[in-house]
């Protein structure tokens, strides 16, 4: 099922140009900032609620209940990604962007004034479908806005916001928690959403030219309930239900066929959501699988380095934010670097093939950490597995829109972040039954010899903090048993990025763009030198 979307003629602007002056690069920081406000909001609630989540539990006596508030965010969020994308092709960016935001901050408030789980539950998948507009839409603008040779510089800065909230969600979470109240991690959303939208508003304007479309609502509708039934399994699997139960084989079996059928009608449809031939494209196809392991390898790193920081080393929630900071020190080093010399040189295929080959040697280093690890070499560790992020993550932005038409970028970005997000869930749940396995195993061989009284009908009935205020004999048992289970995490996140690795090697390097394109009122491409482009700004 399709729906048409009428033409309406519209004026277009002229974009920025190749070579811009100071006062362009005054007006295009004036809009990034305005876009990294969208993107923090959006990055920061993937992670706030983490410290939060006992709180708001015991509040809404919910416990039973508690993964649901991350996993309904999740799930919002990435299913409605490429939807946002093809929706911003049609309409144009900027007036979906500013609907993101109302959306998100709507989630937000009612979250905030929740009176049970089901409710919070249901206002953080609202949130969610706002999130999946701003993670698209302040990234797909920017290929609006600036030419893809300039892109790279400008790139780096997102990917400094995304590093500084996946470490300052959880230290926030636990701040707003222990001093004001938890239902201020969502109340803190609304003034700065307020501050982008009119910012957007303000100094934003994008060409938009409209012409006859369809939009792919039964694509849309079939990969949701297929990534939805994915995603069910790998956050169930091995924790609510063994892998091998009923419901965990039924959800994988539902998921495969669900996106059988939607690869199916995408390849019949007029307009698809997310377009196949798309991975016909190397430069994409190769692209989109480093992102998918980059998102695994960085929410599972971040989520495993706090756990073993707070259970291992004894350390608080917001103790534990502040010693990762050499994450987001590593990744704003190589975000700003990568993305100056792109701009300089116009090449960038070597930085993806350099981070994933860093990325191995820092999940090697960080396999080493144990309960006599001491912090300045867990620093240098972590410091590591930034640098490789930071050389790969926003690369691959720039590297995908330069390789697709520009009539296709907005899908082209969403598909791009839909694939990082679908990692991330993929790495966190993946991850997660590797630790389990073998912290249960750990802990049933002592138990058999020494009485483990937080281990309780094959499960750990426990927090760090509970850990940490254990006799001295138990206490190591446990600190023993976790720090080998942390160990096999990052062992087995290697191979990916060793798949990573090669992908990058085979990935098609295309000249980066000196000019920038816009769709013609047939639907067409039009070039438009850099003469042309410095004429006038596309920024008040």
């Amino acid at each position: 099922m399709s729906t048409d979307v009428s033409a309406a003629p519209s004026t277009e602007r002229p974009l920025l140009s190749n070579n811009p002056t100071t006062e362009e690069h005054r007006r295009i920081v004036v809009v990034l900032a305005a876009l990294m406000l969208g993107m923090f909001l959006a990055a920061l609630d993937q992670t706030i609620v983490a410290t939060a989540l006992p709180t708001i539990a015991g509040d809404l006596h919910g416990l039973n209940h508690l993964a649901w508030i991350v996993t309904a965010y999740l799930l919002t969020s990435t299913i409605s990604t490429p939807l946002w994308g093809k929706l911003g092709d049609l309409y144009g960016r900027k007036n979906l962007f500013q609907l993101a935001i109302v959306i998100f901050l709507i989630g937000s408030m009612l979250s905030g004034l929740s009176q049970n789980m089901i409710e919070l539950i249901l206002f953080r998948a609202v949130q969610g479908v706002g999130a999946g507009g701003l993670m698209v839409g302040s990234q797909a603008i920017i290929g609006d806005v600036v030419p893809a040779r300039q892109r790279g510089k400008y790139m780096g800065y997102f990917g400094v916001v995304f590093g500084l909230t996946s470490v300052a969600g959880p230290l926030a979470g636990g701040l707003f928690t222990q001093h004001l109240s938890w239902r201020w991690i969502f109340y803190i959303n609304v003034p700065i959403g307020i501050v982008a939208l009119f910012a957007i508003a303000a100094v934003l304007h994008l060409p938009t030219v409209r012409v006859p479309h369809k939009i792919d609502w039964t694509g849309t509708a079939l990969l949701s309930a297929g990534v939805t039934a994915v995603i069910l399994m790998t956050t169930w699997g091995g924790t609510q239900y063994r892998w091998s139960s009923a419901p965990v084989i039924g959800l994988a079996v539902a998921g495969g066929a669900l996106l059988v059928g939607f690869c199916i009608v995408e390849t019949k449809v007029a307009e698809p959501i997310i377009p196949l031939d798309l991975f016909r494209n190397r430069t994409f196809s190769s692209a989109s699988g480093v992102g998918f392991i980059t998102g695994l390898v960085m929410f599972g790193a971040i989520i495993y380095l706090q756990l073993y920081l707070q259970t291992v080393h004894g350390a608080t929630p917001t103790a534990s934010g502040l010693e990762v900071l050499p994450v987001v020190g590593g990744m704003m080093v190589t975000f700003i670097i990568s993305g100056r010399v792109i701009t300089r040189t116009g090449r960038y295929k070597i930085f993806p093939v350099l981070g994933s080959a860093v990325l191995t040697g820092g999940l090697l280093l960080l396999s080493r950490l144990g309960p006599h690890t001491t912090l300045w070499a867990g620093s240098v560790y972590m410091f590591v597995i930034g640098l490789g992020v930071g050389l790969i993550m926003q690369v691959l932005v720039v590297a995908v829109q330069n390789a697709v038409p520009y009539s296709r970028l907005g899908v082209a970005t969403s598909t791009a972040s839909f694939s990082r997000s679908i990692g991330g869930a993929f790495g966190v749940s993946a991850l997660g039954a590797v630790f389990d396995g073998r912290l249960l195993r750990e802990l049933s061989h002592h138990a058999a010899k020494f009485p483990l009284s937080l281990l309780k009908g094959g499960s750990i009935a426990a927090n760090p903090a509970q850990i940490n205020r254990l006799p001295t004999a138990e206490r190591a048992v446990y600190v023993n048993a976790f720090s080998h289970g942390l160990q096999e995490v990052f062992l087995v996140a290697v191979p990916f990025t060793v798949l990573a690795f090669v992908l990058s090697l085979v990935m098609k390097e295309i000249p980066l763009r000196t000019t920038s394109e816009r769709s013609t009122p047939d639907g067409g491409e039009r070039r438009v030198p850099d003469a042309d482009t410095a004429a006038a700004g596309l920024i008040d």
